[in-house]
């Protein structure tokens, strides 16, 4: 009798533990939801938040399973970070340089006409491929429109990756540029990033992937490493299954995810900040900082315009459209660019690099390549959307680019 009555009430006990934590889960589900329905000012499914935690292009790289953006990318050398396609984490499209597209060749090829195009996620995204059957939106643009000056199908190599900027563009072309007939750049969100008022950092200092990819900060203990690589894998846990469809994980995983890494105390932190500091004189000006930066970008395209003189490489140099500027942005854009502050900066940004025209250098502003779009282009802050070769955006910039080029190096329109 006695067990009986010791079993009786375990079982009661562990049911009534049961009925609490449900209801506590289901509380906490119901404020999560409730929070998150206010500061957003709608509903939206915890899978849709989850997804949009991550850019288009970031998305591309993780989907489908918990590997970080960072733990994709691989320390270089020379361009700070790339992509690698190691298990388990890496990229199958990744190719022998660690960017996404064809793999580079070591000499020219006759059957081609090759042209590099460097800058960031929005330039990689135009060059690189999705479908072994199909290939880049440029290049499908110029082979179906253009013929090139030697009569050979056009070639488009994806010199760009996420996050990149000046002078990664100026590297990777003056590394890899000896097999090449063009070269041309699609940039200026990045860059301008780098001329916030207040930053007071060089030009040059690359994205905080290169701190994430560095096996130096190995040195101040592996156990912070660890930390954030096990924070990061339960982040990506709860994106996948049942806790992809609660707003309960989403707040969990962001809050994981975003544990910002302890840059100002780790080996080197010093040295680094000295390394990518300008003087207090011109960090501290905002009109001296916005001169100083904006020379520094003119002078890496104006290098990598002397160099393709010097090589008898055509060169051209085209500024991105942003949401910030002569889009009409529809409901769902405006969700998804909540931040249009940059829009004046970057116009005037602009404004001054296409003063390089006056030394003969081949630069296009296609601001306005979306000016009469009404429909929803951009899927985020700076990635038109698109399904694998379906793109609208994409499709544009590809048909404006590839007229700039045509029109200013006079090849000849492919009969339709």
């Amino acid at each position: 009798m006695a067990e009986r009555r010791w079993a009786r009430q375990t079982g009661l006990k562990a049911a009534a533990l049961f009925v609490g934590l449900a209801v506590a889960f289901i509380g906490l589900e119901l404020l999560s939801t409730a929070w998150l329905t206010i500061r957003d000012g709608r509903y939206m499914p915890a899978k849709d938040l989850f997804a949009n935690t991550r850019n288009s292009y970031i998305q591309d790289l993780t989907i489908g399973g918990n590997c970080r953006y960072v733990d994709t990318m691989y320390p270089h050398p020379y361009l700070a970070f790339v992509h690698h396609h190691d298990d388990p984490c890496g990229v199958p499209g990744a190719n022998n340089i660690g960017l996404l597209g064809d793999n580079y060749p070591v000499a020219r090829n006759p059957d081609r006409y090759v042209i590099l195009v460097s800058g960031g996620s929005v330039a990689s995204q135009l060059s690189q491929i999705y479908d072994p059957a199909r290939r880049s939106f440029l290049e499908e643009e110029l082979n179906r429109n253009f013929v090139s000056p030697t009569g050979k199908p056009f070639q488009v190599l994806n010199g760009a990756l996420g996050a990149w900027k000046q002078p990664q563009q100026m590297i990777v072309f003056s590394i890899y540029g000896d097999f090449i007939d063009a070269v041309v750049t699609l940039d200026g969100y990045n860059e301008q990033y780098l001329m916030t008022p207040g930053l007071g950092v060089r030009f040059e200092m690359p994205a905080a992937n290169y701190l994430g990819v560095n096996p130096i900060i190995a040195k101040d203990g592996f156990g912070n490493l660890a930390i954030s690589w096990f924070m990061g894998r339960i982040a990506g846990w709860l994106s996948q299954g049942v806790t992809a469809h609660s707003h309960a994980a989403y707040l969990l995983a962001v809050a994981l995810a975003g544990k910002p890494p302890d840059d100002n105390s780790g080996f080197g932190a010093k040295t680094y900040a000295t390394m990518m500091g300008l003087p207090k004189e011109i960090a501290s000006s905002p009109s001296a900082y916005m001169d100083w930066q904006i020379a520094q970008y003119a002078k890496y395209i104006r290098m990598m315009d002397l160099s393709a003189r010097e090589f008898g490489i055509k060169s051209m140099f085209f500024l991105q459209p942003v949401p910030a500027v002569d889009k009409p942005l529809t409901a769902e854009e405006s969700r998804n660019t909540p931040d249009k502050s940059y829009g004046a900066r970057y116009v005037e940004i602009v404004r001054r690099l296409l003063a390089l025209k006056e030394r003969n250098i081949e630069i296009r502003s296609i601001l306005d390549v979306f000016k009469d779009e009404r429909g929803t282009i951009y899927i985020d802050d700076i990635h038109p959307k698109r399904e694998n070769m379906d793109s609208r955006g994409y499709s544009l910039i590809a048909a404006r680019m590839a007229q700039e080029m045509a029109a200013n190096w006079g090849w000849q329109a492919r009969p339709q």
